[in-house]
């Protein structure tokens, strides 16, 4: 992931294209599309961008949309990209605007929540500092730790807690992923989050399985290693990973501070919700910085997996000798390496990126030093990036990296906002009646229910909950959700009808039980 020089770069064209127009339709005019790249990449930029796989509809001619267009559809108000082939940055490229509705232009330049991908950077200093210090990979992280330790318990009487295992998502650790916290809400300490006192607003980081027999994505695992650089160095974690990552890289516009500085706020985009609305205060903050707390651009993460690449290669020792790099991507459990998620069958590695209001994808092809860094400011980033990045895979020749046929959540979401709700609910009736053997569940509906409530779409949202508990009348969870929308039209009558039942499927969903209290109707009656 990374590194293509300064003086490179600097010889490169920063030009100003007129941009497209997209995005909401509360824009009163065009905002720039900025974009740095050699003059020759021109034409094949443009192909990447007309060329993403098209819409493939029920019953349809299959349509074509531009880069653009899927962001319009998506309500995607901004979109960065840095592309890396060869071993070089070949282009960046900035679409649309920082903020929803505003005119102030996505650049190259500007920073972005990594979320997820900050995993790996992380992975990056601290295997820099074991191999520097010599810490062993296999020991018990206890023995490492020194202001806090992992509670042991009687899943780590015989295996422990590793630096490798956790580094692998496979040391039994809980946390799946972190919140953040709004502009209003106090923000724990690292110790307060580890053990899930408030402020924190997560559960505390503790062993419930074994070490070593399940991989479980754990972010609060990276908090550990997070505890260990700063047990063992001393340091701020921000600058132990300036000093020993985004420094040593020339990584100019990535900072783990948190809360963002105000020198900085200037040249960063606004997280966006489902639907466009802006999120409260612009972003939320991650004292979780191992885990989530990165600001970067996609041409810093492109250097990042250019480096990696580069000493995978033994071209580069700036941050990991060739032998660390080799484990790095080399399957320590059963879909990751040490930091990066590795695809059983595939050449690449790539990780994902996830914040309020934030989506970023990352992924690099370690022998040929090409892939590609998206970032955006929108929940609903992900829904292009396989096809975004298929495009440039087609355009550059990579094999091995092709955009799957739309599942059937895409296709049902893609129908609500090409034909609308109903549509959408009478292809899924009918795609269960015609093949039954196919999985379809009941999660669909209710992702688009959801998305459409956020969207302030409240009687289309009421439609697809009624329509899921009417396909899934045993799901415990399609008459919570219904309760809920119920609640937000005022009908809290039937919200009590629908949470009763959802407690008589499920008489341990603690959320159901407490609505009800809530609602002043005993669960009994």
């Amino acid at each position: 992931m990374r590194h293509t020089s300064l003086t490179r770069l600097a010889s490169a064209t920063l030009c100003a294209l007129a941009a497209v127009s997209l995005l909401t339709a509360a824009d009163t005019r065009k905002p720039t599309t900025q974009w740095l790249a050699r003059p020759s990449e021109a034409a094949r930029i443009a192909r990447v961008e007309a060329g993403l796989s098209p819409v493939a509809l029920p019953g349809e001619q299959t349509r074509r949309l531009s880069l653009q267009e899927w962001m319009a559809l998506y309500k995607i108000p901004g979109l960065s990209i840095a592309v890396f082939d060869k071993g070089s940055l070949v282009w960046a490229r900035g679409h649309g605007v920082k903020q929803s509705g505003g005119t102030d232009p996505v650049t190259p330049n500007t920073l972005f929540q990594a979320a997820s991908i900050s995993k790996p950077v992380t992975t990056l200093a601290v295997l820099h500092h074991a191999e520097k210090l010599g810490w062993s990979l296999d020991g018990n992280i206890n023995d490492q730790l020194v202001s806090w330790k992992v509670p042991d318990n009687e899943y780590t009487k015989e295996q422990k807690v590793t630096l490798r295992r956790l580094l692998s998502h496979s040391a039994g650790t809980t946390v799946h992923g972190f919140k953040g916290y709004a502009a209003n809400e106090p923000v724990p300490t690292l110790r307060q989050v580890l053990d899930g006192e408030k402020p924190a607003n997560s559960a505390p980081v503790r062993v419930d399985t074994v070490p070593g027999t399940l991989t479980r994505y754990s972010g609060g695992g990276t908090l550990i290693v997070q505890q260990l650089l700063m047990d063992q160095l001393h340091q701020p974690f921000p600058r132990i990973m300036r000093e020993g990552v985004l420094a040593p890289l020339g990584l100019k516009h990535s900072t783990y501070e948190q809360p963002l500085p105000k020198k900085l706020q200037p040249l960063a985009a606004t997280g966006t919700r489902s639907g466009g609305a802006s999120v409260e205060g612009r972003w939320h903050t991650y004292p979780e910085l191992a885990a989530a707390g990165l600001w970067t651009t996609p041409t810093d993460l492109a250097r990042i997996a250019l480096e990696v690449s580069k000493a995978w290669n033994g071209e580069s020792q700036r941050v990991l000798s060739q032998s660390m790099a080799k484990q790095m991507l080399t399957r320590q459990s059963e879909s990751f390496g040490l930091g990066f998620q590795l695809h059983p069958g595939k050449e690449w590695f790539s990780h994902g990126g996830g914040n309020e209001g934030f989506k970023c994808f990352l992924m690099a092809f370690a022998d040929s030093g090409s892939g590609v860094a998206i970032m955006t400011n929108s929940d609903d980033g992900w829904r292009i990036f396989e096809r975004l990045t298929a495009s440039v895979a087609t355009e550059y020749g990579w094999k091995g990296f092709t955009a799957e046929p739309d599942s059937p959540s895409m296709t049902a979401d893609l129908l609500v906002r090409l034909e609308g709700t109903d549509a959408a609910i009478a292809w899924l009736k009918e795609r269960r009646r015609t093949a039954p053997e196919e999985t379809l569940s009941s999660g669909i509906l209710n992702d688009i229910g959801y998305s459409l409530l956020r969207g302030g779409k409240v009687a289309d949202a009421v439609k697809v909950f009624e329509a899921n508990v009417e396909l899934y009348p045993e799901d415990a969870n399609t008459h919570d959700s219904l309760g809920e929308a119920y609640l937000e039209v005022g009908r809290k009558d039937e919200a009590i009808t629908r949470y009763k039942k959802s407690l008589e499927l499920n008489p341990k969903n603690d959320h159901t039980a407490r609505m009800l209290e809530e609602l002043g109707a005993s669960s009994s009656k």
